[in-house]
């Protein structure tokens, strides 16, 4: 990924405004808005941003789901489904 494109200072960010609501809309890019030099911000497009956070909660769930297995608090398939079975009658 080349992030030079990607990289504007903040004073383009206020000249341009919907020139790049347009870049990180149509490319699916984030743009890095530096301030003195320096990174300070991350604009994104919704769907990106959407599912970023997605991928974030999912993992989330599996590094729950890997402590879980190591701290040995699991069912067996077997039980789990027999336990189900026996309470649906």
């Amino acid at each position: 990924m080349n992030l030079a494109n990607d990289i504007k200072p903040i004073s383009y960010l206020k000249a341009k405004t919907a020139d790049a609501l347009l870049y990180v809309n149509d490319s699916h890019r984030p743009l890095i808005i530096t301030q003195n030099g320096e990174a300070k911000a991350v604009i994104q497009d919704i769907e990106s941003y959407e599912n970023m956070k997605n991928a974030i909660a999912m993992l989330k769930l599996l590094a729950q789901g890997e402590s879980d297995i190591q701290k040995g608090n699991f069912e067996s398939q077997e039980s789990f489904f027999g336990r189900i079975e026996q309470s649906l009658g």
